[in-house]
């Protein structure tokens, strides 16, 4: 049962027309959509897309996503659009739009077979399902993915991480790009209110700038920070990289989570890299596990990062007055 539900637009700045200084534009602000239980627990769970919010929603076939299912277990859900994607799209910039012809190169980034419908034989998607296909490739957004655009998300982000917004316990859930710009919001933000990170396939991570890291030129890093912005990441209660099936070791973004577990750690954190393949048993997850037809136990791995690292209890003053005690 819902207590409330809503959303409201964070960060940004509002802009002057050179031509008309008395007309302003307020852009460059992110979004949240949120979902509080009657009865919720401490941690909230904010759902970071890079390629859209429908991801969280629904499962492939249409079934129960992630946002729904947290909600019956009582977590607060918010989903995130960022700067200029989304219902966030106001730019203060220019931006043109250039079709890519994504749909082709959209099946081999999400996993799902090695070439355009060659699908993999055990992959967690309703292969025979033209309907899902076609729904999963036209949910995607535009993504920026850009330098600027990671610095924009990230900026926007920190702003409402520090506002007290989004609670006081948060755990970004994450998935491809989008863990990159969680981890780099995680270096920004100013409070101690970022309890977790779970990145689903994360492309582009954060590295101190003492690593003998070069930065990336792109918008999918590696993103080189000052060591004492770096250390944020160490003080997150718990961060897990947690990757699909069919990925080699050699996979550059593998090995680069791989390495920032082991800086993170380095410096007194808690960070993981769980295959889903090799180290828990399921065969076929895709670049975005969560929504995978075996997602239920995509999800039940997440519940038990959440009781490992006690992210998961309730907020007693509200567990008491609605029980009547």
């Amino acid at each position: 049962m819902l207590d409330r539900s809503g959303g409201f637009e964070i960060g940004g700045k509002v802009i002057n027309n050179p031509a008309a200084p008395n007309q302003t534009l307020s852009c460059d602000h992110g979004y949240v959509e949120y979902f509080i239980p009657w009865m919720p627990r401490k941690t909230s769970l904010v759902m970071w897309h890079s390629s859209s919010t429908q991801v969280w929603q629904n499962r492939w076939d249409g079934g129960e996503g992630y946002k729904d299912m947290f909600l019956r277990r009582d977590y607060p859900v918010y989903l995130w659009d960022g700067p200029r994607v989304g219902r966030a799209n106001w730019a203060c910039e220019s931006i043109t739009y250039v079709p890519a012809y994504r749909d082709q190169g959209n099946f081999v980034a999400w996993n799902f077979g090695p070439s355009y419908k060659n699908w993999w034989p055990d992959v967690q998607f309703p292969t025979k399902n033209d309907y899902a296909w076609q729904q999963a490739t036209s949910a995607r957004y535009d993504e920026f993915d850009t330098v600027e655009n990671v610095q924009l998300h990230s900026d926007a982000m920190a702003i409402a991480a520090d506002s007290g917004k989004l609670g006081d316990n948060i755990v970004y859930l994450t998935n491809s790009a989008g863990g990159l710009r969680a981890m780099m919001t995680t270096t920004k933000s100013e409070l101690n209110n970022i309890k977790g990170i779970v990145t689903y396939e994360s492309i582009g991570y954060v590295f101190p700038d003492n690593a003998g890291i070069t930065p990336g030129t792109g918008g999918f890093g590696p993103f080189v920070v000052p060591l004492a912005d770096f250390k944020k990441l160490a003080n997150v209660t718990a961060i897990q990289f947690v990757w699909g099936d069919h990925r080699s070791e050699s996979f550059p973004y593998i090995q680069q989570s791989r390495l920032a577990a082991q800086l993170i750690n380095s410096y007194g954190g808690n960070a993981e890299v769980l295959m889903l393949g090799n180290d828990a048993g399921l065969k076929g997850s895709t670049h975005i596990a969560f929504a995978d037809m075996d997602n239920v136990k995509v999800a039940a791995l997440l519940e038990t990062f959440l009781e490992k690292n006690n992210l998961n209890d309730y907020v007693e003053d509200t567990l008491n007055n609605r029980h009547g005690h």
